[in-house]
């Protein structure tokens, strides 16, 4: 088998969420050593990595929002619809989000949008460590650039890439908690997509984005 179909494997084993299958990372660790100053750059070394999500997915899902927001809300990946339109959370997910948004007198003109992975996994299945691990360095740069007072993790996932916790979102739910890579304050809550299937649950996000919205106000 020539290097064309090795490859072909290693990113198929990849795309079906394989964690264990080794990659050059060195270009990688390269470019998370280069100086980014801008969205704009952070967007270009982005759509460069040598990711086979690439391969999996339509379009690459960097962020929306106001760029000088207070507030800057994670998830963990682009869906179908995100990745059909390049925008994060236009879906039924980002449907909701937005009700929940307008709820505490807020909508995305006043916060930024963005997620741990940038393509689409197959399937829309959670992102591997492997996966979150290559993007990390980058979400922490974009996090800097956008230089918000508050984040919002939205569900699991996302609250443990940017905790780097192995602690679940029940317990972390709605606690404001630092990090020593960000000066911003972070408040997880549960991910509109389990509020669509817990509808239950809406009122403690509610709690919670109420929680969110104070903390970003001028002291």
């Amino acid at each position: 088998m020539d290097d064309k179909g090795i490859n072909q494997i290693l990113n198929w084993l990849a795309c079906a969420g394989v964690s264990d299958v080794i990659h050059d990372n060195e270009a990688v660790a390269q470019r998370e050593k280069e100086e980014i100053t801008s969205l704009e750059q952070l967007r270009k070394v982005i759509e460069h990595i040598d990711s086979p999500l690439k391969d999996c997915a339509l379009n690459m899902v960097f962020g929306t929002g106001n760029t000088k927001a207070d507030i800057l809300l994670l998830g963990e990946a682009p869906g179908a619809e995100e990745d059909k339109q390049g925008i994060p959370f236009v879906g039924q997910s980002g449907q909701l989000l937005d009700k929940m948004l307008a709820a505490v007198g807020l909508d995305r003109s006043l916060v930024y949008i963005t997620n741990i992975l940038p393509w689409r996994p197959p399937g829309n299945r959670t992102p591997s460590n492997q996966e979150i691990d290559i993007f990390r360095p980058y979400v922490l740069k974009h996090i800097s650039l956008i230089n918000p007072k508050v984040i919002v993790c939205l569900g699991g996932t996302a609250t443990k890439a940017l905790l780097q916790t192995t602690q679940g979102i029940m317990q972390l739910r709605g606690k404001p908690t630092h990090i020593s890579a960000i000066d911003a304050v972070i408040i997880p809550t549960f991910h509109p997509a389990y509020l669509l299937r817990s509808p239950s649950q809406k009122r403690e996000a509610w709690c919670d984005f109420l929680k969110i919205k104070q903390l970003s106000l001028p002291k």
